[in-house]
């Protein structure tokens, strides 16, 4: 157990601090359209959503604050439009760590309030390990607790939090007029997920996340993942289907007694490898996740 913690300890500190060299110079912010007036944007960290409206525009997440000004730049080649709302889909810095500089091009930030309650405060990663409190200007100032709607001209947003799935502030993004729908990283399209266990992340969370996006959307219904390409909802439902499986794997070698050290020698992935640990995480992390998440008290 103690080999698995550390492994996801240093992972998950990793991932959320992203203390690491980058060249930042060197990285495009590409668009792509996803409907007359919604686009995704992909550069390094999560992908964005950029709702176009005659109110303004509105955003969904921002990646890394190294990125801001070309995340800016690309969005005022879509509109020449006020920057009006940023919506976090949940804390993690490859989707927060521009917010200070979109607080100061004009946005109003909208999060769950679990995510405000996590930027604000030190977060304990284990061994020792934290993440310092967000600066004032980077914190959401409007929260919630379950579900918020947005009425804009033509347009509505429904923000619904789905509980304990990525992490404990997950909010996935409904445009039901466009039939759109942006998951946060409660969706790593082709991809095993990360699950925060640290931060209240759940399999059994984010697999009822798909389920409730499966229940809104049809077979024309755009998904923007949180990473990964655009997707729809049969390739969510092959995602959802994967993480039950893998699931229901690692449950049911827990109940035949097996230690995990069995259970990594099993290679219980093993035949979903090649499609789904291409990622950075790999088979033997997501087992990790499940493993450490089903035997944990909680």
């Amino acid at each position: 157990m103690k080999k698995i913690l550390l492994s996801f300890i240093l992972f998950s500190t990793f991932s959320i601090t992203h203390n690491f060299a980058q060249d930042w110079d060197k990285i495009e912010v590409k668009t792509e359209q996803v409907t007359e007036n919604i686009y995704m944007l992909t550069g390094r960290g999560g992908n964005i959503g950029v709702c176009i409206d005659e109110d303004g525009i509105y955003m969904i997440d921002d990646q890394y604050a190294e990125l801001s000004e070309k995340i800016l730049a690309k969005i005022k080649e879509l509109s020449k439009g006020e920057l009006k709302f940023l919506i976090n889909t949940h804390w993690h810095g490859d989707h927060s760590g521009g917010n200070a500089n979109m607080t100061k091009a004009g946005a109003t930030i909208i999060a769950h309030k679990n995510v405000r309650d996590r930027m604000s405060t030190k977060q304990d990663r284990g061994n020792g390990r934290t993440v310092d409190p967000s600066p004032k200007e980077a914190l959401p100032v409007i929260t919630f607790e379950e579900d918020l709607t947005l009425h804009i001209n033509g347009e509505e947003l429904i923000l619904i939090h789905v509980h304990h799935a990525h992490t404990d502030g997950d909010v996935i993004v409904y445009f039901p007029k466009s039939n759109v729908v942006h998951m946060g990283d409660t969706f790593f399209n082709g991809r095993f997920p990360f699950i925060d266990l640290y931060s209240g992340g759940s399999i059994n969370g984010i697999i009822e996340a798909a389920n409730k996006v499966l229940f809104l959307a049809d077979n024309d219904t755009k998904i923007i993942p949180g990473h990964g390409p655009l997707s729809n909802k049969k390739e969510l439902t092959t995602y959802r289907d994967m993480l039950m499986d893998v699931r229901d794997r690692v449950k049911q070698a827990i109940s035949a007694e097996m230690t995990y050290e069995e259970i990594k020698a099993a290679n219980l992935t093993k035949d979903l490898d090649d499609d789904w640990g291409t990622g950075f995480i790999n088979g033997e992390r997501i087992v990790d996740f499940i493993y450490t998440d089903l035997t944990r008290k909680k």
